[in-house]
């Protein structure tokens, strides 16, 4: 056969051939949504997040043998977070104890990733905090007082706060006022400024904001860290390599910036002192 013949033959055999079976190597990455609640300005979350999202793209795309891409998406709200993971509009979150026993409450079969452990351990401490100079000596003094709580969702600034108040005998109707301020911070200073009495914080925020001992400590409490979350129905081999590729992470560097030493393995039962705490906090 002339050579000149044979050559366009072939090509015109190429060009019959679906293009799929040219390319059966090359398939397109698959993508997963990473949510969050906003804590802070969206474009400082962005930042903050970029070198874990790279890991985790890297990691879990290796792991699991298929190209993956990962995208961020924040919420202004613990409340639209939470509706976004119980409408599997989101794939995997960070969330507080609090919003993860609320989101399984609606959506039984969203499952757990990973833990942070902090230190070694999987508790840290919430508090109650009051000035310095104040007459309150303990949870029942708090009668007749105001008290400002955290987000109307937060584990400390709500749920485990007043769990620990009741048990102390003091419910809504034994203070004089009390609100929700929405964070740690404003807590803080809302106390220190005087227009609360006491108020509920985590540890972290009391430390880094008491820097003239203008706030003591009242009573201090348990919470456990914080789960990472995925959607119901997520395909269980990209679970996996996503629980896997987080409890792997061992880079000094990302992990500071979460104030996290490590992930470990978690299971539900993990966050029952939680839910004991907040089935507590109703009849607040």
């Amino acid at each position: 056969m002339d050579i000149r013949l044979k050559n366009a033959l072939i090509f015109f055999i190429c060009c019959l051939m679906p293009v799929h079976s040219v390319f059966a190597n090359e398939s397109a990455p698959s993508e997963l949504t990473f949510g969050l609640y906003q804590s802070d300005k969206a474009s400082e979350m962005h930042r903050k997040f970029k070198p874990l999202i790279d890991y985790l793209s890297d990691e879990v795309s290796r792991i699991s043998d298929t190209p993956t891409q990962f995208k961020l998406k924040i919420y202004k709200s613990y409340q639209g977070a939470n509706d976004a993971l119980v409408e599997g509009d989101v794939d995997f979150v960070r969330f507080g104890p609090a919003s993860y026993i609320l989101a399984k409450e609606k959506q039984p079969n969203v499952q757990l990733l990973a833990m942070e452990e902090k230190k070694g351990k999987t508790r840290f401490n919430g508090l109650i905090v009051v000035a310095t100079n104040s007459s309150i000596q303990s949870l029942a003094d708090l009668k007749g007082h105001s008290f400002a709580f955290g987000n109307i969702n937060s584990t400390i600034g709500r749920y485990l706060a007043q769990s620990e108040m009741l048990k102390a005998g003091v419910d809504a109707s034994s203070l004089s006022k009390s609100e929700f301020l929405g964070r740690h911070d404003k807590v803080f200073k809302a106390v220190e400024l005087g227009d609360f009495d006491a108020g509920s914080l985590k540890e972290s925020t009391f430390k880094k904001m008491n820097k003239s001992d203008q706030l003591r400590v009242l009573h201090s409490f348990e919470n456990v860290t914080k789960p990472w979350i995925a959607r119901a129905g997520l395909p269980s081999d990209t679970f996996t390599a996503l629980s896997t590729a987080l409890i792997e992470l061992s880079d000094p560097k990302i992990l500071k910036k979460y104030k996290v030493s490590r992930f470990v393995p978690v299971t539900d039962k993990d966050y029952q002192y939680v839910r004991e705490g907040m089935n507590r906090a109703k009849t607040f």
